[in-house]
């Protein structure tokens, strides 16, 4: 059994077990003791994260302690979360109250750690294993090298330069994979979207900045259309000579990639002309059946559309879509299935909101009516208190993340997990 205790950090950054005091974490409604049985030692590839002006809470004889002692000195104390690597699906948000008005954190999922003996522990569930994805497998020395032979073979390819920045300067994996010649590497097409969503990690969302200042996007959409030429040479390349290779439209650095439906349908059709080999993925957010409808007829392998929730309500008061509804993503998940295509869900997760039961109850309708093939879980990332006050009032009981993937399994033929997976016949 793990007593997990309250992890905090001084101004400085540096790390403090507490002697005395409990964990404590936050449902999404309520402040509950760190869970024994959802303790997992922190994983490999997660980070702590220092919550800036959020004082830690702990917990002791059966209640939270939000006055926790200061340090010798009097400065102050600072909550801490964990940034979990994918694999790993969190079950609790941090526990922390505010020193007065504070900024909004950072767009990244926030999970409730603590620690026992200088061993750190996370709430989460561990709901993938891909070696794919280990951190230890980027950022090699290697890099700068394929980088500069990657421009030597396309010369004249923006997608390589725009790829080559991302791959520097936000350390993005599906960037670096194009280098790499190996697994997932994303090819974005388009600086436009028809959503507005609040997590978006490419933009600040419209109306959504506080008067304290908004987080800034942790990195820069692509802010030029490919020609079909330079989509074609770069993802025939990685298919015809990439290790496992897929290569997925829609990554974080673009907007939505259908709003460019006719050059990804040229594009499609002009590399399965030249190979049939790997994985061509799309992710969307499925406002446009006809467009995905007709990249399946053109050769599109896998589709992935994001999702926060099966209820209407709660979907467009995150996504806030231009032109479309709940309504056409479901026709767009028929039209994918139709076609052939392997059709996952992005369900993007939170705490306090995906395991409530009305929440769980819409999903599972969804995803049974609609035969969807796998879900994704994402750990939703944006400030999680800044988020849930956006969206409409809770109704039902929290369930827990647990219940939810528990329940998810039951489906006969679903597949849960983190990552996109490729079509192994086309290896």
């Amino acid at each position: 059994m793990v007593i997990v205790k309250l992890l905090y950090a001084d101004s400085d950054g540096v790390l403090y077990e507490d002697p005395e005091l409990g964990a404590a974490a936050w449902t999404g409604a309520e402040t509950v003791p760190f869970p024994e049985q959802e303790a997992v030692p922190l994983p490999p590839g997660s980070d702590l994260v220092l919550l800036p002006e959020r004082a830690p809470v702990g917990w002791a004889a059966g209640r939270p302690v939000k006055d926790v002692r200061r340090l010798q000195g009097g400065g102050k104390l600072f909550a801490v979360a964990a940034v979990l690597p994918a694999g790993f699906t969190r079950t609790l948000l941090p526990a922390y109250r505010v020193y007065g008005r504070p900024p909004d954190l950072g767009l990244f999922g926030y999970t409730a750690v603590g620690a026992r003996n200088g061993e750190f522990f996370a709430a989460a569930v561990h709901t993938d294993e891909e070696y794919r994805w280990n951190p230890l497998l980027y950022n090699d020395l290697t890099l700068p090298r394929r980088i500069k032979a990657k421009r030597r073979q396309f010369p004249k390819n923006r997608l390589v330069e725009h790829l080559a920045h991302c791959a520097c300067a936000y350390h993005c994996l599906t960037a670096q994979n194009i280098f790499y010649a190996r697994w997932e590497a994303g090819l974005p097409v388009s600086p436009a979207c028809n959503a507005d969503c609040l997590g978006c990690i490419s933009r600040p969302p419209s109306g959504w900045c506080p008067p304290a200042g908004c987080c800034p996007a942790p990195q820069e959409r692509i802010g030029f259309v490919p020609t079909v030429a330079e989509v074609v040479e770069l993802g025939t390349s990685h298919l015809q000579d990439g290790v496992e290779p897929i290569i997925s439209f829609g990554q974080g650095c673009e907007g939505e990639p259908l709003l460019q439906a006719q050059l990804l349908v040229a594009a499609v059709r002009g590399i399965r002309k030249a190979t049939g080999r790997g994985t061509i993925n799309l992710n969307t957010n499925g406002g446009d059946p006809a467009a995905l409808a007709a990249l399946g007829e053109a050769g599109l392998d896998s589709v992935r559309i994001s999702l926060i929730s099966a209820r209407e309500e709660t979907y467009l008061a995150y996504h806030r879509p231009r032109g479309f509804n709940l309504a056409d993503v479901r026709r767009s998940l028929a039209a994918a299935r139709a076609r052939g295509v392997f059709v996952s869900l992005n369900l993007l997760v939170l705490p306090g909101l995906t395991d409530r039961e009305e929440e769980v109850k819409a999903l599972l309708e969804l995803l049974q009516s609609e035969k969807v093939h796998m879900v994704q879980l994402r750990n939703l990332s944006a400030d999680p208190y800044r988020l849930l006050t956006n969206l409409p009032p809770a109704r039902g009981g929290i369930l827990g993340v647990g219940h939810l993937i528990a329940r998810l399994r039951e489906i006969p033929g679903l597949r849960v997990g983190n990552f996109t997976i490729g079509s192994p016949k086309r290896y």
